[in-house]
């Protein structure tokens, strides 16, 4: 089961590894730097859609609970 804390780690690591979330609806978020995401004791919300500043149009929330995994992804890939 994915927690909470673990998902903080993986933002406040330094330097930072891009990372996606996998939803059990199959949905997945790819978390490209570390203000993407704010993390809850039972929620993440994670911007979406940022412009070259870095701002989210608008976010996503994502009960911790139908988050199935989480894995690396290439920073390629990330970019």
């Amino acid at each position: 089961m994915i927690t909470a804390k673990q998902i903080r780690e993986l933002l406040q690591a330094r330097p930072f590894k891009p990372f996606r979330i996998c939803l059990s609806d199959g949905t997945h978020y790819d978390i490209t730097n570390h203000d993407m995401a704010f993390v809850g004791k039972n929620t993440v919300e994670i911007g979406l859609n940022l412009d070259p500043e870095g701002f989210a149009e608008y976010f996503a929330r994502c009960s911790i609970l139908h988050i199935t995994k989480l894995e690396d992804i290439p920073e390629t890939v990330a970019q």
